[in-house]
């Protein structure tokens, strides 16, 4: 099962340890987190369902392409990284 991993930063805002989730892509790896910690949805998906535009997710470093579906596949030893852009100065 992919691991899910929470940037300290979003984490600060939703306690969302790492840890391994069912899913064969991006989007049901998630709805699988988000069904653990219901209020990380809202710091991740927009009312639409698609990635908020700060959020990033990375699988094994790489930064997934499809934000608005989210079918990126994952495999069992997948990790998957949510990262909230930080901005300002």
């Amino acid at each position: 099962m992919p691991r899910i991993v929470v940037a300290p930063h979003l984490r600060h805002h939703v306690d969302f340890p790492s840890q391994q989730v069912a899913g064969r892509t991006v989007g049901e790896a998630l709805h699988a987190a988000f069904a653990i910690a219901p209020r990380l949805r809202g710091y991740v998906l927009d009312d639409q369902g698609r990635l908020r535009q700060h959020v990033f997710v990375f699988v094994d470093g790489r930064r997934v392409r499809d934000r608005d579906t989210l079918a990126d596949p994952v495999g069992d030893n997948n990790e998957v990284q949510l990262f909230q852009a930080l901005t300002g100065g």
